[in-house]
């Protein structure tokens, strides 16, 4: 399998990375041209695109970009020059509509389409460990899984194109409100003066123990704020999530207020921390 990949940040780096380390990457690229080159450098069998064009001979392109503005100009560029038969994965946050059109786009020339958000966080991404939520054809997930299985732990089929995106909609809101309770609730054991050090593995051995907690607590008692996922696209998912929440007509005030204090973060100029910045709203 002759594999591409798209957007080499906090995330991508690393699942990159995993693609080459099992020989399977062939063409890597990012906006900045400088990051591909340096990517490539180290790697002999690994060259950084330098557009569209190189990616011509591969079988899979797998994308990790930013916003969904992003990822339909990656697969109109994509559907240009790859064979019908190959195979885009789209490993991005967008909206399920911005997914059924990729789709679209790719299938008018024979290309295939996986919407495949992903979640875990860099720590997730580094170990290869990542849950990988799907939205496609199963056949073309059986085919582009040597790929997926380098960074994935858990690769779900959720259901047609879309669902992929649909459940990393509801992955965000339940993310969402886990963070506003952690950072609400240290800022609390702050201010009643408990010591770090007891309270924190006396949580996770508890009812309260969950994932950011363990990666994101101790860290946010000292003040680093170093970005696993920043602000600003924790902001950028829910209002994805949040317009998708609308047309379902259920009560949100959990996106709600998740959204309020990621925006007002943003704001401030703190969109490119670690959304456990969130405790300095709490304090």
């Amino acid at each position: 399998m002759r594999t591409g990949f798209i957007g080499l940040g906090a995330m991508g780096h690393s699942m990159a990375g995993h693609l080459a380390d099992r020989g399977l990457l062939a063409v890597a690229g990012n906006r900045t041209l400088a990051k591909a080159q340096a990517f490539a450098t180290d790697r002999a069998d690994v060259a950084a695109a330098a557009g569209f064009a190189d990616y011509a001979g591969c079988d899979v392109v797998a994308l990790c970009v930013s916003a969904d503005a992003d990822v339909l100009e990656n697969v109109d560029g994509l559907a240009a020059v790859l064979s019908p038969g190959a195979i885009v994965i789209d490993h991005s946050t967008v909206a399920v509509e911005t997914a059924r059109e990729a789709a679209k786009r790719l299938a008018a020339r024979g290309i295939q389409f996986l919407d495949a958000p992903v979640s875990g966080g860099v720590e997730g991404a580094k170990n290869g460990r990542l849950s990988i939520m799907v939205g496609g054809d199963e056949a073309t997930l059986e085919r582009a899984r040597p790929a997926l299985e380098a960074y994935g732990a858990r690769i779900a089929l959720m259901g047609a194109t879309g669902a992929g995106q649909a459940t990393k909609a509801v992955n965000q809101i339940l993310v969402a409100g886990i963070n506003e309770a952690v950072c609400e609730g240290l800022a609390f054991a702050e201010k009643l003066g408990l010591d770090p050090e007891r309270l924190l593995p006396t949580l996770m051995a508890g009812a309260a123990s969950n994932w950011f907690l363990d990666k994101r607590g101790a860290t946010m008692l000292r003040d680093e704020f170093k970005p696993g996922f920043k602000c600003a696209h924790m902001a950028k998912d829910l209002r994805i999530v949040q317009s998708m929440a609308d047309a379902a007509g259920i009560r949100h005030p959990v996106i709600d207020r998740a959204l309020a204090d990621y925006s007002e973060l943003e704001r401030r100029g703190d969109g490119e921390l670690d959304t456990s910045a969130l405790i300095q709203l709490k304090r």
